[in-house]
């Protein structure tokens, strides 16, 4: 099927280049992303859960919840990735139109570990969950 593509793109005469076999050779199968959507979507939601299950845990529980809850975005946002593929999904957080979005997500998830390491505040850290 490769070959088909090349040839019908024009692309059969010309000598693979290094960086042409760098991408080949990374490039997924669609099951595979799917699989590893799946997976990374389960884990970041896994970690979510047990973040707020850790939360109310005395003294620790504020700190593994920051933890966990920044864990759980962040492998959820990651396990788009495997769809779209990372440079794409970048370029999509970053656009005009959802720039302003991406910041306040992200700042969150900071803000989130600095009130929970830093300041110990639990109710900051949920708001900035919220």
């Amino acid at each position: 099927m490769d070959k088909l593509k090349r040839v019908l793109s024009g692309r059969d005469a010309e000598e693979p280049s290094g960086l042409a076999e760098v991408i080949d050779a990374t490039s997924l199968g669609w099951g595979t992303r799917v699989k590893g959507f799946i997976a990374c979507f389960a884990i970041g939601c896994l970690c979510s859960i047990l973040g707020s299950c850790l939360l109310w845990i005395p003294k620790k529980g504020l700190v593994l919840f920051a933890v966990f809850y920044t864990l759980g975005n962040i492998a959820s946002i990651g396990s788009t990735m495997f769809l779209m593929g990372p440079m794409k999904q970048l370029k999509r957080m970053f656009e005009p139109t959802r720039l302003v979005a991406t910041i306040i997500m992200l700042l969150c998830l900071i803000l989130t570990l600095c009130s929970a390491f830093w300041w110990r505040k639990a109710g900051l850290a949920l708001l900035f969950c919220i």
